[in-house]
């Protein structure tokens, strides 16, 4: 399905950065190792890049990453790309200093295992930086998975991400306008979380 939606012309979810990462990348250690789970074609990885960031991508998708690595050169980045499902993926023990998840909706049963690995994956002062649709988003159909089991509710996160301290862990609308697929009034949890040092 990914590399079909990949496929399309253009990017089917523009080139800019998520808003929220915008709004809190200072808090990732400067210059420091980030990797972008579920990054698609790439314009988080990008952004990054272009703010001293050692960024790795990583998704399922093959075509996606394509674009992704494209985009990142045609900016003058490099962009180290691997294509992976992240049920078996080896995020590593303490070898980031930024895991970046924006719109990465898992089954509940692997996005727990993932968020452990996050936790395990970051180095001490590291810090996680996600974004992903609540429930309450299936009212709004503007992006997103159909499934509520796919969703986020903010009260389990808190406890899949046992180990890290919440900076922020905020339940929200808000206008979302990422291309074609998400776009419009949305809810939407963010996370901001750090490992201590």
């Amino acid at each position: 399905m990914w590399n079909e939606r990949y496929a399309e012309p253009g990017f089917v979810y523009g080139t800019d950065p998520n808003d929220l990462l915008v709004l809190e990348v200072g808090r990732l250690p400067p210059g420091g190792r980030v990797l972008c789970l579920a990054e698609g074609e790439g314009r988080n990885a990008a952004f990054l890049l272009r703010q001293g960031f050692v960024v790795t991508g990583v998704d399922a998708s093959s075509v996606g990453l394509a674009k992704a690595a494209a985009l990142a050169a045609s900016q003058g980045h490099r962009l180290e790309t691997v294509v992976a499902d992240l049920s078996t993926f080896d995020l590593g023990e303490a070898a980031w200093e930024g895991v970046v998840s924006i719109w990465c909706h898992l089954p509940q049963p692997l996005r727990k295992k993932v968020h452990a690995s996050v936790v395990r994956a970051l180095k001490p002062g590291g810090v996680l930086i996600l974004e992903a649709y609540t429930p309450r988003q299936l009212a709004y159909g503007t992006g997103g998975p159909p499934s509520a089991a796919m969703l986020f509710e903010p009260a389990e996160i808190a406890d899949e991400l046992a180990g890290l301290e919440l900076l922020r862990c905020e339940e929200r609308t808000r206008l979302v306008h990422e291309g074609r697929y998400h776009d419009g009034q949305s809810a939407v949890l963010q996370v901001v979380a750090q490992k201590p040092a």
